[in-house]
């Protein structure tokens, strides 16, 4: 899969291609990764990428057109056709929350164009005829588009067959289908006591079924405590057993 990065800050993105979980994917080939800065489309001696905004106000307006002349080199680079043209995603407050199953649908996806907007934000009459979809980290503003970038480039990479160590790692992340939905469980390692607090019993029992019950347990209660809509999620998808129930009515 392809992604290409709109950005003016480049630069941002070396360090996070260099270490960890994208560095694998990247070197593996799973996900190519290309960056453009649309100032090098812009004309004029000093390159200009933006302006003030029409109606005043504070801070500045990404310029449409060296917006679509890097979108149009990035096209022509792609040399995709009209029909099957790689989304263009803006990163912007409207945007819809990235999630899990979304994550997971660009994991699956042949990659997209990923816009990085700064300052004030970017010419409307771009988005408009360009953007295809919008996606939001969360309720606040950062800078700019580059760490939602990033966030939806690491949570991609890491669902690449081959780049995590252990296959089946992420299929016990939180969120997951595989744990229907819920929050992960706590996790310990060495020694077995540390400050004065031993790893819980059943970890130590050696007894798998006794493992897995105290783990579902730990994130039924989890979930419930710090994210209560995901509990009423699964109910609604049967996903929810008996004896789960019996766990969560001792919670409340």
């Amino acid at each position: 899969m392809r992604f290409d990065v709109i950005t003016l800050f480049p630069e941002l993105f070396a360090p996070f291609l260099a270490a960890g979980v994208t560095r694998r994917a990247y070197a593996g080939g799973q996900v190519d990764v290309r960056l453009w800065n649309p100032r090098d489309h812009a004309e004029g001696n000093y390159r200009r990428v933006d302006d003030r905004p029409f109606g005043g106000g504070p801070g500045m307006v990404m310029l449409a057109e060296p917006l679509a002349q890097c979108l149009a080199a990035i096209r022509a680079e792609r040399a995709e056709p009209a029909e099957s043209q790689a989304p263009l995603v803006l990163f912007s407050p409207i945007g819809a929350t990235l999630d899990h199953p979304a994550v997971e649908r660009w994991s699956a996806s042949a990659g997209a164009v990923l816009l990085c907007g700064r300052y004030e934000g970017i010419d409307q009459r771009f988005i408009d005829a360009h953007v295809d979809a919008q996606i939001s980290l969360g309720d606040f503003v950062l800078s700019g588009g580059e760490i939602a970038a990033m966030a939806l480039l690491d949570a991609v990479a890491r669902l690449q067959p081959g780049v995590l160590n252990d296959e089946g790692s992420h299929q016990l992340d939180s969120f997951n289908p595989a744990l229907d939905g819920l929050l992960d469980c706590p996790h310990y390692t060495r020694p077995e006591e540390w400050a004065g607090q031993a790893v819980p019993a059943a970890l130590m029992s050696g007894h798998h079924a006794q493992i897995e019950r105290w783990r579902r347990d730990q994130r039924l209660a989890i979930t419930a405590r710090h994210r209560p809509e995901l509990i009423t999620a699964a109910r609604a998808a049967g996903r929810i057993t008996p004896s789960d129930e019996a766990v969560l009515a001792k919670l409340r």
